[in-house]
């Protein structure tokens, strides 16, 4: 019986910075590898450095069919798609410890985006930058997905290939070598201003709706750390709130930072808060601030629904519960320094606070700079001019009118 051999075909693959030269490789056992050989130059003239000739990739293939690839020779992994998703997830979970709300999430990109996409019983050794890219391109001309979304999703691709590669020796990360999807943060986002959260907790069904709208909106707690937070967690006496927990997907854990944070009480906070403490029931240290009838967990499907009609009666844009988070930032940015902000908020980066910067508006900034510059004219009447500050400007310019003198750093004084 003959044996069988490597075989292979050179493919020039369209990218955005120009046509790229593949090599796509069949193994013996009927894997199938993908090998990036450099990109493809058209002229006549000598390629630059990283650039192939037709001839060049050519030879490159050959030498990879001929055996001087090491990578040809690797045996299959026998790791489907589905077994990769699974052990990274697990790996995730268990190992890295991520919060079950990330990974819940991750598991439904898996079983909703990428699984479909690529197939379960696929090996990984058979997808290919290539294939990668088509995903890419298949979920933008569906447009049900975000940009963003579209780059989460090729985000967790490169971490289960990854994975594979360290449990199963998968050769190359095809998705290491595939594009990104562009995509730009606005940093816009709507908030509300303070007698507009007035209006809002007037407008509310009952009391504890007004006062969960007003603390979400003077002290930026997410609506889970709302639903998770305790008596115990009010500090009236320092005028804190102590944001310790977090109540997502059915059960409580630390806040997404990963870290206990303290956050001021203001005033309309205070007072919000305080009227709730003088309820009849569900006040003691252990108890939760914020219940239902049974004083158990409030529950999130029925807070929206009297949240937007809420708005609605105040005559309010429709803007999602998360934006009294971020009214609390717009707000933040214009009384204390930003890397308090950062701490209050539970920012893991301080450029997330930025964007509340970003977002108040600067009405006096023109002025500001403009007197700026004119007090500097008025303290240094003299324009100085390049060139030998230490000679004498001619009489006249050349349109006839007086020259300037020199600045006196030009007579040597300082």
């Amino acid at each position: 019986m003959a044996r069988a051999r490597v075989t292979g075909h050179l493919r020039t693959i369209k990218r955005a910075s120009g046509p790229v030269y593949y090599a796509h490789v069949r193994l013996p056992d009927g894997a199938r590898l993908q090998r990036r050989l450099g990109r493809a130059w058209v002229m006549r003239s000598r390629p630059p450095d990283g650039y192939l000739t037709r001839s060049q990739a050519e030879a490159r293939l050959a030498a990879i069919l001929g055996g001087d690839d090491p990578d040809v020779n690797v045996k299959p992994t026998g790791c489907t798609f589905r077994q990769a998703c699974d052990e990274w997830l697990a790996y995730i979970e268990h190992d890295r410890k991520r919060r079950p709300s990330t990974v819940s999430d991750y598991r439904n990109t898996v079983n909703c985006y990428l699984l479909p996409g690529f197939g379960e019983d696929t090996s990984v050794e058979d997808i290919s930058v290539a294939d990668v890219d088509a995903y890419r391109s298949g979920l933008v001309a569906e447009g049900r997905l975000s940009d963003r979304t579209i780059n989460k999703s090729l985000v967790l691709l490169h971490g289960i290939f990854k994975r594979a590669q360290r449990e199963h020796g998968l050769s190359a990360n095809p998705a290491a070598g595939a594009e990104r999807q562009p995509y730009r943060r606005s940093g816009d986002f709507q908030v509300l201003d303070a007698a507009e959260v007035a209006q809002l907790a007037a407008c509310a069904e009952d009391a504890q709706d007004a006062a969960m709208f007003t603390v979400a909106a003077f002290t930026g707690l997410r609506l889970g750390e709302l639903l998770a937070l305790r008596w115990t967690d009010v500090d009236f006496t320092n005028r804190l709130v102590h944001v310790r927990r977090s109540y997502v997907l059915g059960h409580e854990d630390t806040p997404k930072s990963g870290r206990v944070r303290s956050v001021p009480m203001i005033d309309q906070a205070g007072r919000a808060l305080d009227g709730l403490s003088r309820r009849g029931r569900f006040t003691g240290d252990d108890d939760r601030v914020f219940v239902n009838e049974a004083g158990d967990v409030l529950s999130q499907d029925r807070l929206r629904p009297r949240y937007r009609a809420a708005l609605e009666r105040a005559g309010l844009a429709l803007i999602r519960f998360h934006d009294l988070r971020h009214t609390f930032g717009t707000l933040a940015v214009q009384a204390f320094p930003l890397s308090d902000v950062k701490a209050y908020m539970g920012h893991a980066d301080i450029s997330t606070t930025m964007l509340y910067v970003h977002h108040v508006p600067q009405h006096d900034a023109a002025d500001k700079l403009s007197a700026l510059v004119t007090t500097a004219q008025d303290v240094h009447p003299t324009v100085h001019r390049t060139g030998d500050i230490g000679a004498k400007l001619s009489a006249t310019e050349g349109n006839g009118k007086p020259a300037l003198e020199p600045s006196g750093i030009a007579a040597g004084h300082s």
